[in-house]
């Protein structure tokens, strides 16, 4: 467990530990779905180090989860040109710490606020609360996108433009199920596909261009 993770559940944990002491002394027993939920918090905000692959070229998984779109469209707001996206859903028991795809440069970064839509719902993308990344290695430029969900409200962002990441570095997190979207480039080759399970910073979604080619 990193401190810097759990610190994100702080007001989680207290209001679950002390429902938990109330609830222990008026019948022990009560005290147990609270017990429960204390275990499953830390469960959800572990944060296991990963084995980063060494390949300059290639660009791992933002997020752990399901892939669950690949899709060449129009990045909407940072390049404003064609790109491919990769989408990965976050359950509630996936890892929700967020990773730089690339090594790189944190060249932009932006909040905007929207709707709590579930996910998976066709429209979160365009109406939900997000944050939009920029990651940029001097030759190419990658953006991530990180999507609320229903039950996840709250975007934490370790990092800010400016910070320098080492591909597979934590750059911030989504609290509860949520999307994450990586745009790579157009001429990327894509190694996933739908319906794939990827880890964050482990898996390898894409692998870029190469400079000049």
């Amino acid at each position: 467990m990193r401190s810097q993770t759990l610190f994100e559940a702080r007001w989680i944990f207290a209001i679950l530990f002390l429902f938990a002491a109330i609830s222990y002394f008026l019948f022990h027993w009560l005290a147990v779905p609270w017990a429960v939920l204390i275990l499953f918090t830390f469960y959800f905000f572990r944060d296991p180090d990963r084995e980063v692959p060494a390949e300059p070229g290639a660009v791992v998984a933002a997020a752990d989860g399901v892939v669950v779109e690949v899709l060449d469209m129009i990045e909407p707001e940072v390049l404003k040109i064609p790109m491919t996206r990769i989408a990965i859903f976050l359950s509630v028991f996936d890892v929700h710490t967020n990773r730089a795809p690339i090594d790189g440069k944190i060249t932009y970064s932006e909040r905007h606020a929207g709707k709590f839509l579930d996910a998976r719902h066709p429209d979160a993308t365009r109406l939900n609360e997000c944050r939009t990344w920029a990651f940029e290695n001097g030759t190419t430029m990658v953006v991530v996108r990180q999507i609320t969900g229903a039950i996840a409200r709250r975007i934490v962002a370790w990092t800010k433009p400016g910070d320098m990441v080492k591909k597979g570095g934590r750059f911030g997190m989504i609290r509860f199920g949520s999307r994450t979207e990586i745009y790579v480039p157009a001429d990327s080759v894509i190694t996933i596909k739908v319906g794939d399970r990827v880890l964050g910073g482990a898996s390898v979604i894409a692998r870029l261009p190469e400079p000049g080619v």
